[in-house]
């Protein structure tokens, strides 16, 4: 059970002290200019996640308990005391002063719960599998600056699995087969899928599992928790026929694949690969104290399995190899089941609650018992590029949830599918467990116009003020993300949305982000020239013309329904030139590029055919995701889709061509439109190798105003 103010239960322990190193090391990398005015004081004695900031003008002094700590307390300066912002994406540090603001009277924060965790199971996988070590690691000064202290660590996480299975029976041909490449690697952890986008090269496993040790060691230098993939009993096919005494369970399918099968966690041939497993695992990664598994995620199959008995047999394996370590569960659809929780010790179980501000009339102390659980959000699906969230339901329940009689939320957890979109969505709920006052949503989005490009300005402020009432303000019930767009949909006059999973319609009132986009556009220029404020104008007209597509496209079905030729083709025109326009837009920003995804797949293979198998890897997981069954059967074509440049104008641009084609054709000739395979069209896409550009190009604030001078103006707010 949680211990007093919601922290873990465990043995305490001295204070430790500790080396500031690595936090200096992130500190001049986020602050290169400015670091040198900063002293950073290991104070592990303060408290479990506690920061004291102080001093004058130029000479900042911050006491922490950890090198994360230290680096959140830095952060809170930047944010309250020197008004700048470091998001992700996107910073105003260069609205700095020289010299640095005095600390007006010393301030100490502690969070307000133990377990702060970050990065859904899909991460790697949709914000970019095939990242650098640097790139991670500013991830994780990122996350750092922003109180997180436990992360989920998937990169090379296939390893353990080959080295160890190797031992069971299996060639190293065999399992390379098995595994997928790395875009696709997330499902096969969760007992999806497998050998999708492979074979997969000893050599990419190799490298991989180096990058993700190198990783796991960067956040220990930070006192932060690397979140390793537990082992619950994923094996290949024939495990049984090669392993005398093995039970398994046929998993069925999952999506139009074939699931890997689950190996009984009450057998000793368990007991014995879990160990080998965790071996491996320790060999590269190092020892952590949190460990994340799902079994039966999205609908395995128990058979003749005892759940109760298994989910014990899987935490006593853990413990066997990692004594007291937490398993971290996600809740998601029906999991935890009450089967699972019956067979654990809970008070080592944390609970990463996917739901927390999807549903309503939750009572997660009734439905899980009173196992810990941390407070979560998927404010973002397949790395959607889409803006909004429920941030005022993160602030409700966040206060209520944890002042209920009994309460057994320990944490928060930020999960969203893909991490790089929506700073103000990982600004706030960051903040959930820093502030110490509850979050006033007005006023937090007032401060965040502000900070975000550096200065005050009253059109910034008006403009995050329509969004924070708009896409930001949207409600619980059915989801936690807003709706995609119909740019990026397959064609069809009654597309509603792109993704199968996403919301149909519009969650909030569109008039609110074509303000905004007016207001951003009037910002003073003295605060147009930082990255966050061309991250914001970019992505503000983006969503604007995106929502636009859903007003555009029931006029096109009007005209081709009339049979009026004419007018089917001044609005298809339309819906081309924004097509064009959007591509253009997504082009001047560095966040929105196809280029630089691909150009790092590519760079990932070490001859032509692996850079090419990498490639498709990573261009099947925006467009089809997998095989045909996949992408039809089980519906997750453009499950990822994303406004970003060269996607639009290669694959999504042409699709709409295609179709209005069609459609004009059947006008002119009074027939029905001929019928497209859209799969094939799709796959010929993800085979191909075309090249994009991996930097941008042409000048944001002008294309910005080039999309509010098209789009029809939005009533004012009522």
């Amino acid at each position: 059970m949680p211990g007093p103010e919601g922290r873990a239960t465990g043995p305490a322990s001295a204070p430790r002290t500790f080396d500031a190193a690595p936090a200096r090391a992130a500190l001049e990398r986020l602050l290169p200019r400015h670091a040198r005015q900063f002293t950073l004081v290991p104070d592990p004695a303060a408290g479990p996640d506690t920061f004291t900031v102080s001093g004058r003008a130029g000479a900042v002094t911050v006491r922490g308990s950890t090198g994360a700590t230290l680096l959140t307390g830095v952060g809170w300066y930047l944010q309250h005391v020197a008004g700048v912002d470091i998001g992700w994406p996107g910073d105003s540090l260069g609205m700095l002063p020289a010299t640095l603001p005095a600390v007006p009277e010393p301030v100490t924060r502690s969070a307000k719960v133990a377990h702060r965790y970050a990065l859904n199971d899909t991460d790697d996988g949709y914000a970019g599998p095939y990242r650098s070590f640097e790139e991670h690691r500013r991830q994780i000064d990122l996350l750092a600056l922003h109180g997180v202290n436990e992360v989920f660590v998937q990169v090379g996480a296939e390893y353990p699995y080959y080295r160890a299975l190797q031992g069971f029976g299996y060639s190293p041909e065999e399992l390379r087969a098995w595994i997928p490449g790395p875009a696709h690697q997330s499902w096969w952890l969760l007992q999806n899928l497998s050998g999708f986008g492979g074979p997969v090269s000893e050599r990419l496993m190799s490298e991989r599992a180096r990058l993700g040790g190198r990783i796991a060691e960067q956040l220990r230098s930070l006192g932060m928790t690397p979140v390793l993939p537990g082992f619950f009993g994923t094996v290949p096919p024939e495990f049984t026929a090669r392993n005398p005494g093995a039970t398994t369970v046929a998993q069925g399918d999952w999506a139009g694949f074939d699931r890997p099968d689950w190996l009984d966690p009450t057998s000793p041939v368990f007991r014995r690969l879990s160990a080998a497993y965790y071996a491996e695992q320790r060999a590269v990664f190092g020892d952590s104290t949190m460990y994340r598994m799902s079994p039966l995620h999205e609908g395995g199959q128990t058979g003749t399995v005892d759940v109760k008995a298994a989910a014990g047999a899987i935490q006593q394996a853990l413990h066997a190899a990692h004594p007291g370590a937490v398993w971290a569960v996600l809740g998601w659809q029906d999991d935890p089941t009450a089967e699972l929780l019956a067979g654990v010790d809970t008070s080592k179980l944390l609970i990463l609650d996917g739901l927390s501000d999807r549903y309503n009339r939750l009572d997660r102390e009734a439905r899980w018992g009173g196992t810990p659980y941390a407070l979560g959000s998927i404010p973002n699906f397949g790395g959607h590029t889409t803006i909004g969230a429920n941030t005022s339901v993160w602030i409700d329940r966040f206060a209520a949830w944890r002042a209920k009689s009994g309460s057994a939320l320990v944490g928060t957890a930020y999960l969203p599918e893909a991490t790089g979109t929506n700073p103000a969505a990982f600004d706030l709920f960051t903040d959930l467990a820093w502030e110490k006052d509850p979050v006033d949503q007005r006023a937090w989005f007032a401060a965040f116009a502000s900070r975000r490009y550096g200065r005050p300005d009253a059109q910034a402020a008006a403009a995050w003020e329509e969004l924070r009432t708009g896409p930001y303000s949207t409600s619980s019930g059915m989801w936690s993300e807003s709706q995609d767009s119909l740019f990026t949909a397959r064609p069809s006059l009654t597309a509603t949305g792109a993704a199968y999973w996403s919301p149909k319609s519009m969650r909030y009132p569109a008039g609110s982000v074509r303000r905004a986009l007016d207001h951003l556009l009037r910002v003073a220029p003295a605060a147009r020239g930082s990255s966050a404020y061309r991250f914001d104008l970019v992505d503000t007209a983006r969503q604007a013309l995106a929502n636009h597509s859903r007003v555009l496209l029931p006029k096109i079905k009007a005209a081709y329904d009339a049979k009026d030729l004419p007018r089917f083709r001044e609005l298809r025109a339309q819906w081309a030139e924004g097509e064009t326009l959007l591509d253009t837009l997504t082009g001047t920003d560095p966040n929105f590029l196809l280029g630089g995804w691909l150009d790092a797949a590519r760079a990932w293979g070490a001859d032509a055919a692996e850079r090419e198998r990498n490639e498709y890897d990573a261009r099947s997981i925006l467009s089809v995701w997998g095989r045909r069954s996949t992408s039809e059967g089980g519906f997750l074509h453009d499950y990822a889709n994303r406004e970003w440049n060269g996607l639009i104008s290669e694959l999504y641009a042409r699709r709409w061509k295609v179709y209005f084609d069609t459609l004009e054709e059947a006008l002119e000739r009074g027939a029905q439109p001929r019928a497209v395979d859209w799969h094939a069209f799709e796959e010929e896409w993800a085979r191909r190798t075309t090249r994009h550009p991996a930097r941008p190009v042409g000048d944001a604030y002008a294309t910005a105003a080039r999309v509010a001078a098209a789009l029809p103006a939005a009533p004012a707010a009522g």
